[in-house]
């Protein structure tokens, strides 16, 4: 097991979904099995890290969790997963099929990708920010390279008619129907290695942190609005509503089998390595 920290270093992402989580238990206003230090960042960055082992607890897709799964397990509570939460897809012109084209993608670990190349498989992509998604679309090329479309996550499905962009393929809907379950998008890892009463304990810290936030709607608004600096306030609610749900407070049996259905595709396209390991914390 690994030795108890002073301090959890716990990494989420800018986004309002994520904040408004976490605010609580960032701010001491729910109990904490230990005290808790914040570090916000992409979720690029964020899967990145947890590919080094970077974090004891950390927010992370769950395309990305399938390759850490030696070093973390994930939280029933503060994940996303959902219906009508997926991923789109985006193009300026009059685009069909994207086999063989150029689409800007926010990253090689997010579940958007894993998803967009099970429809395109033989798609090319080019890595950026996902918040330089849509300008690349937008203006037809990225570092010299022709962009066909893009793939947008976050509180970009809100906000990409306004760089004139038309939606060519919601992939959550078509997750939906090709499995009639919600789709898995982001999760709470912590260490494997830490002792199962910690893990537990941090999985009901989150959510009572959860909770608090809607039991007190409007204590994180300051702080959620903070990290949400060229977002309205009503895309920044109009995010809370659609990725925070009761999902998030436990995944749930039906979770469960979405979770375990992205990860068989994964494995099934060579993504990942099968692994039996169990894939969330359970009670002690």
């Amino acid at each position: 097991m690994t030795a108890l920290p002073d301090i959890l270093t716990l990494g989420y992402s800018f986004c309002p979904n994520d904040t408004f989580i976490f605010h609580a238990l960032h701010a001491g206003l729910t109990p904490s099995p230990l005290p808790v230090q914040e570090v916000l960042e992409d979720v690029q960055t964020l899967n990145e890290w947890a590919v080094q082992g970077r974090l004891p607890m950390t927010k992370i897709s769950y395309r990305a969790y399938f390759g850490v799964m030696e070093e973390y397990v994930a939280l029933r509570a503060g994940g996303a997963l959902g219906r009508g939460v997926g991923p789109l897809i985006v193009t300026r012109g009059d685009v069909h099929d994207l086999n063989a084209q150029v689409v800007a993608s926010p990253g090689a670990l997010t579940t958007a990708e894993l998803l967009l190349r099970q429809v395109y498989p033989d798609v090319q992509v080019v890595h950026m920010r996902y918040d330089d998604v849509m300008p690349a679309v937008q203006r037809g090329e990225y570092q010299g390279r022709h962009i066909a479309a893009g793939l947008i996550i976050h509180e970009s499905r809100f906000t990409f008619q306004n760089f004139g962009l038309s939606r060519l393929l919601d992939l959550g809907a078509w997750w939906e129907q090709e499995t009639s379950l919600p789709l898995p998008l982001g999760a709470i890892l912590v260490r494997r290695s830490l002792a199962p009463e910690l893990q537990w304990s941090l999985n009901t810290a989150v959510r009572q942190s959860l909770e608090y936030a809607y039991d007190h709607p409007g204590a994180a608004m300051g702080y959620i609005r903070q990290h949400a600096l060229e977002m309205s306030g009503e895309v920044m609610q109009a995010h809370i509503d659609l990725y925070v749900n009761n999902f998030s407070l436990d995944v749930g049996e039906e979770g469960q089998r979405a979770v375990q259905e992205l990860y068989r595709r994964a494995v099934q396209v060579g993504a990942v390595k099968a692994s039996d390991l169990p894939l969330f914390v359970s009670q002690p």
